[in-house]
């Protein structure tokens, strides 16, 4: 598909009101089947499976199983491109501005119900595509060198299942940002891993972050889901920067040379919040 042909099919996709609203449910609640999906709108599950089929054809859900039921998530990527396109360069801050006064006063009049209630331990999945092949891939996930040329931080493993992982600064600090276990290891297909900060493990146990590879053609899908994230703060936080670490991947394996701009620029303020927690007292 071609750009324009991609972004045909999101405007097509959220030109229907049915379907923004089906956004707008996982929005709310992300990772919800399509029996959940139904009932708070009393829609037929025919009339719903065609709408989700739209959706996920223009990239804007992708979906994942967990046992049998198959579970409904936002993407947020083709929304990221379009927003990059049309306003990232000229209107953000001034659209910012407007958006925190109309969320102030919506706000003020706002009723919590139990639908508005998100989960406590809220999951994450970010689906991108990729012309390459699972080995490069996965050589792009595990390799150090490599690693640290798009995401800022060089990730260093023998990736063994039960072995330690650290996300190091490039800076010649050594100070690792991330820290964890590998649980699972299956090159090139799938990569399961423990991430968090070092130090004392959270109260409700480690997050996970499962990496899956599926070939199509010449092309890969890479999935990434993070489980068992501690709150809100950490949910903001990986929203930001999978999108951003992963788009400079995919410009990495798909020209050569990673973007011109770190896209984690955009959120440079989060991003030293985070990293500060681990700098030398």
């Amino acid at each position: 598909m071609t750009e324009r042909a991609d972004h045909d099919a999101v405007f097509r996709a959220l030109a229907d009101p049915t379907r923004r609203a089906l956004l707008d449910r996982l929005r709310e609640r992300n990772g919800q089947t399509l029996t959940e999906l139904c009932e708070p709108v009393n829609m037929a599950r025919q009339s719903a499976t065609q709408h989700l089929g739209v959706l996920e054809a223009a990239n804007l859900i992708t979906t994942v199983r967990r046992g049998r039921a198959k579970l409904h998530y936002l993407n947020p990527v083709p929304l990221w491109e379009i927003e990059r396109r049309w306003i990232g360069r000229f209107e953000r801050p001034r659209l910012a501005a407007l958006g925190a006064i109309k969320d102030q006063a919506e706000h003020q009049e706002e009723t919590v119900t139990p639908e508005k209630v998100t989960a406590d331990r809220p999951d994450y999945v970010y689906v991108t595509y990729i012309e390459s092949s699972p080995e490069r891939v996965w050589q792009a996930l595990t390799d150090a060198d490599l690693t640290a040329r798009y995401w800022g931080h060089s990730n260093q493993s023998d990736w063994q299942p039960g072995s330690t992982w650290q996300h190091v600064r490039v800076d010649g600090s050594g100070i690792a940002d991330v820290v964890g276990t590998v649980i699972e290891s299956i090159p090139p297909k799938r990569l399961t891993l423990t991430f968090d900060a070092p130090g004392e493990p959270p109260a409700g146990g480690p997050s996970v972050v499962t990496f899956d590879i599926e070939p199509y053609q010449d092309i890969v899908r890479l999935t990434v889901t993070h489980d068992n994230l501690a709150g809100q703060d950490a949910l903001d936080a990986i929203s930001a920067g999978w999108p951003a670490v992963f788009a400079n991947l995919k410009s990495l394996l798909e020209t050569g040379h990673v973007l011109p701009t770190a896209p984690w620029e955009m959120h440079a303020g989060l991003r030293a919040e985070q990293m500060s927690r681990n700098d030398p007292a």
